[in-house]
């Protein structure tokens, strides 16, 4: 195959990638029309229906973040569709009925402004939470418009305020009259992949074209950005360039000069009062000691930067159990492990020796349980919320002080009837051997159809989660869900991602291949009533087992997917994952991306399964070309191929749950009709 650069290459439909270009939205809207009568019948408005109602119910788990005496929430619901920013006390949010203090209502905001507003997030300044920095996209995208936001009066600020046009900006509090502001400042003020490229300290009355820059980074990084740790006696800057999508370069600004924190490029770093955590995702060998990859690592802050450090060991993984995430209190350390996918919860008390371990009781065994909030103020004695599900148990919400009992504060309802629902964890073997977990829920003696559920890629962990939507419009009426634990996500550590990475990509999709497969000899399908579902990376998996693999499923459905992988890193946020998938414009590294790339690899001989692609028009990370010009190539090569474009919603293919209920709607619909499925 030719090692030519992806610039080189003539391609077709390349007019397609003109976002909102006339030819192309009409093009859009074309494909739009007979997806939407073909699938969006009487029972496509049922699932629909029941999808809208899962999601807008107000029986859901009201989620919150300690901000001093308050417990503040972002909610959407059926009379709120675009949501409400509110608050409550502790004391109101244990009783059935809390009583919310509604701060913006961004349903009349929109109104207001005639803007289709989506909440993008509140900086609110510490300690004292008098400002907050709102950040508001148009339609979903990660572009947002900052507006200030005064919390006593309720009010934005007006001309003196910290307020920023549209653009992918990182911004945060240095005091009350001053930020520290990446944005797009003009002319060589992003990097290639479309981020800030410098840090910018910006004082209140100044104009932003008069702000003093403090960082600048190269063209060729992914982001630079700023932040100042506000805490009481801890007070620091710390800067940041991220080299690529995996390695960062992270400072301290201290009487203007930048003092390197020196850690592994690779590992993530976070400082807590006097702390520093080092979490390694490749081995370490210092000259005085060697660390695995996936530990987590603590040392005194001040004595690190001095190079005179002792580091501690705080987790070590082993082959079955690896580090998910973790938080802090004031005074503690709370990790989550996963253990074949299983999540344990541990309180560590710091040391300036060992750091001690033990778990919390209370969290139910087999579940998948995530951090959901800590206060790390001296608001609370140590103030945490655990969220524990599973694929047939609904949320739980846990709550308490670290160093006493949690109770259930919350508990959502259960949106479907799991009821004789069985949930059984398998392994596949891979190609090269490597055993691949995967989870099955069905119901007892299901013979319906089956979906099949994978990402890897980027570190993330696929765990056992509830899904209501999915109960409703899959398990209820008969279907088999499946979970698959593939390489280049985080069940296991950075391992099981780093060696899915660049050349070693064609082990993410032998993974799925091999889960496909075992499905079939295990005999909890068949090849025919199987289907698969990806999103972003994740659809580029699904691009490659139409194309690689076609022969192990009986319906696809890709969502705002990467496809053109000749071209992905020249378009939007593409740039920024090359340490992922590698650069095409090598020659030597195009060889082995060229052998997987969906929209290079379309055979007009092959026997597909039908394929329905979606995305979103206001997606400005992964650019809505690779479903474009994948659906035109698919259908003039006479393949059966399905097109959905949202013109709305972000990343995400959705701005709210109406358009959530629908995009879940039409795939579910799309699935059970391809794979037989018996109606109910």
């Amino acid at each position: 195959m030719s090692t030519q650069p992806a610039k080189d290459f003539d391609d077709p439909y390349l007019w397609l990638e003109d976002v909102t270009g006339e030819r192309s939205l009409d093009w859009v809207r074309a494909h739009n029309e007979p997806t939407v009568e073909e699938f969006a019948g009487d029972d496509f408005e049922a699932m629909r229906a029941t999808a809208r109602e899962v999601l807008d119910t107000d029986a859901r788990i009201p989620y919150v973040r300690r901000r001093g005496e308050y417990l503040y929430n972002f909610w959407r619901d059926a009379a709120n569709p675009r949501g409400l920013w509110r608050r409550t006390t502790l004391d109101s949010y244990r009783t059935d009925s809390p009583e919310w203090d509604v701060v913006i209502d961004l349903d009349e905001l929109a109104r207001a402004d005639d803007e289709n507003w989506v909440w993008g997030g509140a900086n609110v300044i510490e300690p004292h939470h008098t400002r907050a920095l709102i950040s508001l996209s148009r339609g979903g995208s990660d572009a947002v418009v900052v507006r200030e936001f005064d919390m006593t009066t309720r009010e934005f600020v007006g001309p003196e305020g910290f307020n920023l046009p549209e653009a992918k900006t990182r911004i945060g509090w240095e005091d009350d009259d001053t930020v520290l502001v990446g944005t797009d400042f003009g002319a060589d003020s992003l990097t290639e992949s479309g981020y800030p490229r410098m840090v910018k300290r910006w004082r209140r009355g100044q104009d932003l074209a008069q702000a003093e820059t403090v960082f600048t980074g190269s063209a060729t990084d992914v982001v630079v950005a700023a932040g100042r740790d506000r805490t009481p006696g801890f007070e620091r800057t710390l800067v940041s360039r991220a080299i690529d999508f995996f390695n960062d370069e992270v400072y301290e600004l201290r009487d203007g000069e930048l003092i390197r924190i020196d850690a592994p490029t690779d590992a993530s770093v976070s400082v807590h009062r006097q702390w520093i955590l080092i979490d390694l995702r490749s081995d370490w060998d210092t000259g005085t000691a060697s660390y695995r990859a996936g530990s987590l690592l603590a040392a005194d802050y001040d004595e690190f930067l001095a190079g005179t450090a002792q580091c501690s060991v705080v987790f070590e993984p082993d082959d079955h159990t690896a580090l998910h995430h973790y938080a802090w209190t004031r005074d503690r350390l709370i990790l989550v492990t996963l253990h074949d996918v299983a999540s344990r919860v541990e309180v560590v008390t710091p040391s300036n020796a060992d750091w001690q371990r033990r778990p919390i009781a209370e969290v139910p065994a087999n579940t998948n349980t995530v951090i959901a909030a800590v206060d790390d103020s001296d608001a609370t004695d140590g103030e945490i919320f655990l969220d524990s599900s599973g694929f047939d148990r609904p949320s739980r919400l846990l709550h308490g002080v670290v160093d006493g009992n949690l109770t259930e504060i919350k508990s959502a309802p259960a949106f479907f009837d799991a009821d004789g629902l069985q949930v059984s964890q398998h392994f596949a073997t891979s190609k090269d051997g490597t055993a691949i977990p995967y989870f099955v829920v069905r119901p007892a003696n299901a013979t319906g159809p089956t979906l099949l559920g994978g990402y890897g890629g980027f570190e993330v962990a696929r765990t056992p989660g509830y899904d209501g939507v999915l109960g409703r419009l899959w398990l209820e009426r008969g279907g088999t869900y499946v979970l698959a634990n593939i390489r280049g996500g985080g069940e296991y550590g950075p391992g099981w991602h780093t060696q899915a990475m660049r050349a070693g990509r064609h082990l993410v999709a032998e993974d799925f291949a091999a889960v496909a497969t075992d499905l079939v000899d295990r005999g909890i399908t068949r090849v025919e009533q199987l289907g698969a579902v990806g999103g972003s990376n994740g659809g580029l998996l699904m691009g490659i087992m139409l194309t690689a693999y076609p022969h192990l499923f009986g319906a696809l459905v890709c969502q705002v997917p990467l496809l053109d992988m000749r071209r992905y890193h020249l378009l939007l946020a593409g740039a920024s994952w090359v340490a992922e998938y590698g650069d095409p414009d090598d020659p030597a590294e195009w060889e082995f991306i060229s052998k997987y790339s969906p929209y290079q690899n379309i055979s007009a001989d092959a026997d597909y399964p039908p394929v329905l692609i979606t995305t979103s028009t206001r997606d400005d990370r992964v650019h809505p070309g690779h479903a474009r010009k994948m659906t035109a190539a698919l259908q003039d090569a006479g393949h059966r191929v399905w097109y959905y474009e949202n013109i709305e919603g972000g990343h995400g293919g959705a701005a709210d749950n109406a358009q959530a209920a629908f995009k879940s709607a039409l795939s579910f619909s799309f699935l059970w009709r391809m794979l037989g499925g018996a109606e109910h």
